[in-house]
């Protein structure tokens, strides 16, 4: 079993948290042999997987590759995995990129299988970067086992640096946008962080863009996705989401420190009715 990181805290205070001692619990959790044995049996073998067919048919092989892309809890849709994989994602019709959650687009381009180019994975370095991928996504996947903001929260500082370089290169930069919204988890973190409500994905495509240049206008100055190429803007809007998540959510009996509340919630009332029995 993988070493689990140490969340003593939810919220704000979890998250502030967690930056301090991430680099340490990282590095631990990388160690773990489960993890360490699944990133060198791919590193060893991915080269073989020279089709979609080859890839899904391997279960460890898959699982990495799912799971370094965000997609882990997908792996028992095979067919549905090998369609992506096939698809040339310089294609705009192609299935992969139709998708609306674009983590597959993004796993079928880093593949190459339906690409011009063909399968990328006896390229130098295309084993070691999707490792490394799968390193980081495992342990967000750890934290997310205790408190699900805080995987939403380092999902979103990852995310929208790349999204914020995108743009930087762009030549039309508010198209960027449309790739933010496909990426669900990033979405969820916008939403609640500017207080949009669940009913927000319903309306027209162009309408949800233009609600979410407005919101970043009105918070950063700046109505294009660059604005998150400054980590201070991105920590604002994380801590921004988790302060609202906490209270739109509110403590449930996962949240830390939940339970000894009770405890002390309960402990209270016994004295209370203490005190009345005696008087």
């Amino acid at each position: 079993m993988a070493f689990a990181p140490v969340l003593p805290l939810g919220g704000v205070a979890g998250w502030l948290l967690l930056q301090r001692v991430e680099n340490t619990q990282r590095a631990t959790f990388e160690k773990s042999p489960d993890i360490e044995r699944e990133a060198a049996y791919f590193a060893e073998n991915v080269s073989k997987a020279t089709s979609p067919a080859d890839l899904v048919a391997d279960h460890r092989l898959l699982n990495v590759a799912l799971t370094a892309f965000g997609l882990e809890s997908e792996i028992d849709k095979r067919a549905f995995i090998r369609k992506a994989l096939e698809s040339n994602t310089l294609d705009p019709e192609s299935f992969a990129v139709k998708l609306v959650d674009d983590s597959y687009e993004k796993m079928a381009r880093a593949f190459g299988y339906g690409d011009i180019t063909g399968a990328r994975v006896a390229d130098p370095g295309f084993a070691g970067d999707i490792v490394a991928a799968y390193k980081e996504r495992s342990f967000d996947t750890a934290v997310g086992e205790s408190d699900s903001s805080l995987r939403l929260a380092l999902n979103a500082r990852r995310e929208l640096e790349g999204f914020a370089e995108t743009a930087a290169k762009s030549a039309t930069p508010d198209s960027v946008w449309f790739s933010v919204m496909g990426d669900l988890p990033l979405r969820e973190v916008l939403q609640t962080a500017y207080g949009l409500p669940d009913s927000f994905s319903q309306i027209d495509i162009d309408k949800q863009r233009e609600t979410l240049q407005d919101k970043t206008r009105e918070l950063f100055g700046t109505d294009s996705v660059e604005a998150f190429a400054d980590p201070e803007n991105v920590e604002a809007l994380i801590r921004r989401f988790l302060a609202r998540d906490a209270v739109n959510n509110g403590p449930t009996s996962a949240t830390r420190g939940t339970a000894a509340l009770s405890l002390l919630q309960q402990a209270g009332s016994s004295f209370a009715s203490l005190v009345q029995s005696r008087f």
